[in-house]
């Protein structure tokens, strides 16, 4: 038999054809350089049909003896790294059933009865998505510690607040950070959701009719810890929207990240000063020598993109395709498979870092005297005076006028100079005008008082635990 005939026999299909397929059309359509890490999704999902397929009295009880034999072998090859995976078999699930036929005969030719790989690789893709998502929620649980844990540190540090990228009111820099934690923590709840629409069942739904072996798909499930049986056969193996609803997710963890990157990197310019991150984090300059660049924020910033591509990348895959299965879903597993290196990856390296900021709490309280950050407590105490907001308004405008051409910070004008304005300004007021008086003022649920942040990072810790 010639080396083309040979070739053309490891196809599953090779008996309809009868010339061998190109060279470059194996190159071009092959998935088993990617797909090769689906292998132990691919052999529990295999060890879970052959199980019941012995149990409906479909497979011998030889047959499926030899099968969980066949694969423990190739389970301790791959891991040890002596499988050979050949681009010849096209995909990781005929490399493994090639293997598996070698080691055990017939009985490897007989674990596909009643599967497609339709249904076999849309099966495997869940359940390695499963697996990742629940490490994916403990590296969110991990990051949202540490920046608890830099709140609790900070929950008297005063932090400019910022609108527009203007100075607008004190915050603690522990309520700053807190409200990122608020974000992860959506992050982590979207996951979760998303893991129970993936977390079903397509296998037995076989090419996209289904079968006449009398499975028990159910049993599958439940060896398989599957909450739930695809319950129709043509959307089993055609359905990709858990891993768009998936790469969704992530993006918006993403998006989430790179605010977070973009305040870092602004809080570390000269600009601002507010903090610093630990040199691990951060790379010099080929040509300047004081420089300190945060590298890693800012690769953050731009990996978020990448991830948002990748989810349009697959609802463009998806958007025009007619049931069921197409060869296009092959283009769902690169982008899926990046998304998720890319999210673990930049959690695990934020956690770290978060733990390692620097703060600069000076810095940080000059930039809030800059800006007349408590010219709304000002008002707020003419409103308490009995002055309605809007005309409050008005007045603190007038005396923030005064004290931008004069230089001076809102608390550095005399009493008189601001009975100037409204008469019914008193000495009480020197309190209200000051950083700690602002912050310590805010004193309701969700607010930036110390006080506040401190029950805040006692729920998230009760949360967390």
């Amino acid at each position: 038999m010639s080396d083309n005939q040979l070739a053309n026999k490891s196809q599953a299909w090779s008996a309809l054809f009868s010339e061998p397929m190109s060279e470059l059309v194996k190159r071009y359509t092959a998935s088993v350089f990617f797909d090769k890490r689906l292998w132990k999704a691919d052999i529990e999902g295999s060890l879970a049909h052959a199980e019941m397929l012995a149990a409906q009295g479909i497979l011998s009880a030889e047959d499926h003896a030899a099968i969980q034999r066949g694969m423990a072998q190739i389970r301790e090859e791959i891991e040890a790294g002596r499988f050979e995976w050949k681009l010849d078999l096209e995909d990781v699930h005929l490399n493994i059933e090639a293997r598996l036929t070698e080691l055990v005969g017939l009985a490897g030719k007989r674990l596909h009865t009643g599967r497609s790989r339709n249904d076999q690789v849309a099966t495997d893709v869940r359940l390695w998505l499963r697996s990742e998502i629940d490490e994916i929620a403990v590296l969110l649980n991990a990051l949202q510690l540490a920046l608890v844990d830099v709140a609790e540190k900070n929950a008297e540090t005063i932090l400019p607040g910022f609108t527009h990228l203007q100075v607008a009111q004190p915050v603690a820099f522990g309520h700053h950070l807190l409200a990122y934690v608020e974000m992860f923590a959506r992050d982590a709840e979207r996951m979760a959701d998303v893991r129970r629409r993936v977390n079903r069942l397509p296998l037995g739904a076989a090419a996209l009719a289904g079968t006449s072996y009398p499975l028990d798909r159910e049993r599958v499930a439940r060896t398989l810890g599957m909450e739930a049986v695809c319950q129709n056969s043509l959307d089993a193996v055609s359905d990709r929207d858990f891993a768009i609803e998936f790469s969704a997710a992530a993006a918006l963890v993403m998006v989430h990240v790179s605010r977070l990157s973009e305040e870092l990197i602004l809080w570390m310019s000269q600009s601002f000063g507010f903090i610093d991150l630990a040199d691990r984090f951060c790379t010099g300059s080929s040509i300047m020598p004081q420089k300190k660049n945060p590298d890693v924020p800012e690769l953050a910033r731009g990996k978020s993109g990448r991830v948002v591509g990748h989810l349009m990348g697959l609802i463009t895959l998806m958007k025009g395709q007619p049931l069921a299965y197409n060869k296009d879903n092959q283009e769902d597993k690169e982008p899926l498979f990046d998304t998720v290196d890319t999210l673990k990856d930049t959690l695990r390296i934020f956690a770290e870092m978060a733990a390692g900021i620097t703060v600069k709490p000076e810095a940080m309280e000059r930039a809030a005297m800059r800006g007349y950050a408590t010219a709304t407590d000002l008002a707020d105490y003419l409103v308490k005076k009995g002055l309605p907001f809007r005309d409050a308004h008005e007045v603190v405008a007038h005396a923030v006028k005064t004290a931008i051409t004069q230089a001076r910070d809102l608390s550095a004008l005399s009493l008189e100079e601001l009975q100037a304005f409204d008469a019914r300004i008193e000495a009480d007021v020197f309190e209200v005008l000051s950083l700690r008086g602002s912050l310590n003022a805010r004193n309701i649920l969700g607010g930036t008082a110390p006080d506040q942040v401190r029950a805040q990072v006692v729920r998230h810790r009760a949360r967390l635990a």
